[in-house]
Formats: C-alpha cells, structure tokens, sequence
C-alpha cells in the first residue's frame, strides 16, 4: 500500500485519486461531527472516540508499522498541540450553538486559511479560476451560516458565542490542514505518521472528560460505547482520507474540496438530527458544491 501511494505522488492518476479521497473526506467529516454533536455531551463523546481510535491504534503503531525516526517525536508534539486547541474549542462550540449554524463557520473559515498557507509551506499556486470557485464555495458556505443563524431558534442565548468559537475553530483547521501535510511527508512510510498520531492524540480529551464518563448512567454506557467506536472508525476514515490526499495531490485542492463537507452535514443534520431545512439552504448547499466543482475543473 505504501509503495502504490508514493507512485501516485505527483501524477494524474493521484491527482484523481485525491479527488475521491477528499469527497470521502468530507462526507465522513460531517458525520463524525453529528456523531459528536447528537445524544451524548460533546466533551464526553469526544473523549469516548479518541479513546476508541487510540486503542485501535495501538497494535498498529506497536507491530506493524515502521518506528518512528527521532526526528518524528517533535513533530508529533506540533501535531498533538494543534490538535488538542481544535478538539477543545470544537467541543465548546458545539455545547453552545446549532449544529448546521457552528459546522458551516467552522468549514468556511478554514480552507481560505488553507489555501494561503500551503502557498507559503509547499508553493502550491491557485489559478484565477480556482480563486473564483473558492469565492464561490465560501459564498455559499456562510451564506448557509448567516441563513440558519437568522432562523435557527435552538440555543440562541448562546449563540454568538458560539459562532466566535466557530470562527476560531476554523483557524484551527487551517493549522491542522497544513501542518499534517507536511507532517505526513516527513517518514517514508506515511502510515507511521497516521498509526502513531492517532496513539498519541487520543489520551487528551478522555483524561478531560473522565468525570463525565464515571457519571454516565449505567443505561447509557452500552449505547455510548457503540457509538464511540463508530465515531472512532468514522475518524479513521476522514483524518486518513484527507491526510492521503493531501500527499498524493495538492494541500489547496483537497482541502477545498474536503468543505463539501457542509453539504453533507445540513443533509445530516435534517434528516439524523432533526434540523430544518429548506429551498434556499439547498440553493446554498448547491453553491457549496459548485465552488468545489470550479476548483477542481479550473486546476
């Protein structure tokens, strides 16, 4: 698997293949967020996946996979940093406001962030076309935003708290986004990064949210447990997903194209959560789509 990935870096065939991973990248994404987001406190599920995909992971970083060199260790620490200032801020914003009102403003202020940085970081460059779909898709994106926070009426004494929580969600993301790109490419075996960021990253916020576990009833464990390791998988698939892509392809283009994601969590969000929607929030849905397309077709 390793050798099939290194031959697709810097190819058509990658640049397609990125393509695909990025889309899964963003469907998973926004389940992964209602999944947080749905019956269980945020700080407490968070804390029950990231202790999932840590003991998943474990086996893996152990046996299988390459050791990491030295130089990796501080890299890991960068990546573990970064992480635990994305997961806190998320968990408080989705405490505090609307599901399809947070998710947006987090999605939208990342990739524009993202784009800039893998310009500084890698010299990827956008065409002018690629400029326009990126306007395009965060057009749609915080219109999404401003529509649902004219309109939503859950949670609306703390949300503009929660959209400032948002705001610096997102600039976590852009972190995040570029600095494990360029973290992935510093082992040869990419699924040492993968393997040892998923241990080290997950003991954090289950030490955060132990009180909240010891306090769970006795009821809820089992269906806690489940949905934890679902949450768990669903990360793997996401974090990898777009890890991979951004290797094999471009930071920029992945990235964008991951933000697809808001489509999917307002189509989450009506129909798991129970969130409203509506024709213009399906006209800005497909505005968010059109602005993935024109970046992918400009490129």
């Amino acid at each position: 698997m390793t050798e099939l990935l290194l031959s697709l870096e810097g190819t058509d065939a990658g640049r397609q293949a990125a393509l695909w991973l990025a889309l899964l990248a963003a469907f998973s994404h926004a389940l992964f967020g209602a999944l947080q987001k749905g019956r269980f406190d945020p700080w407490l599920m968070r804390g029950g996946i990231d202790l999932a995909y840590a003991l998943m992971a474990l086996p893996f970083a152990l046996f299988v996979v390459p050791w990491p060199e030295p130089h990796m260790w501080p890299i890991f620490g960068g990546a573990f940093l970064i992480h635990a200032g994305y997961k806190m801020v998320q968990a408080a914003s989705y405490a505090r406001g609307a599901y399809t009102v947070v998710y947006p403003v987090v999605r939208g202020t990342g990739p524009l962030f993202t784009v800039l940085g893998a310009g500084l970081v890698f010299g990827e460059q956008f065409s002018g076309g690629q400029w326009l779909g990126l306007g395009v898709l965060l057009a749609g994106i915080f219109g999404l935003a401003a529509y649902n926070l004219r309109h939503v009426t859950d949670n609306r004494d703390t949300l503009l708290p929660a959209l400032g929580l948002a705001v610096i969600t997102g600039g976590f993301v852009a972190a995040y986004t570029t600095y494990d790109a360029w973290a992935i490419r510093q082992p040869p075996d990419p699924f040492t990064f993968l393997a040892w960021f998923f241990l080290l990253d997950g003991f954090l916020m289950p030490l955060l949210a132990r009180r909240r576990m010891v306090a769970l009833p006795r009821a809820d464990r089992w269906p806690f447990a489940k949905k934890a390791v679902l949450g768990a998988l669903v990360a793997y698939i996401s974090f990898g997903a777009i890890l991979i892509a951004t290797r094999i392809g471009t930071v920029g283009e992945a990235a964008v194209l991951r933000e697809t994601s808001t489509v999917f969590a307002a189509l989450i969000g009506w129909a798991v959560l129970g969130e409203s929607t509506g024709p213009r929030r399906v006209a800005l849905m497909t505005l968010i789509a059109a602005g993935a397309v024109i970046v992918q077709l400009a490129g």
